[in-house]
């Protein structure tokens, strides 16, 4: 099976070797018929700790890590407004 890979920013680095990234994806209500936005958060390994707050970076699905990180940091698309 393939693994996911997701693209989304940065939103805590607090962590050592760990960011957390949201995820927005947009779809159309099927009663509604408006465009809505919904976000999730994911926790995903990042060994160098290269990751700050607001980077656009890509993630990619991998083995459980620890109790909530199963997902790894692919690459950074975008240094954010703060680097």
């Amino acid at each position: 099976m393939p693994k996911r890979i997701l693209q989304g920013v940065v939103v805590s680095d607090a962590n050592d070797k760990t960011v957390v990234v949201r995820i927005e994806r947009r779809f159309t209500h099927p009663l509604v018929k408006k465009v809505v936005r919904r976000s999730k958060k994911y926790h995903a390994h990042d060994e160098q700790n290269l990751c700050k707050s607001g980077d656009v970076v890509r993630i990619e699905e991998c083995r459980p890590m620890s109790k909530l990180k199963t997902w790894r940091v692919l690459e950074n698309v975008t240094k954010g407004a703060g680097a």
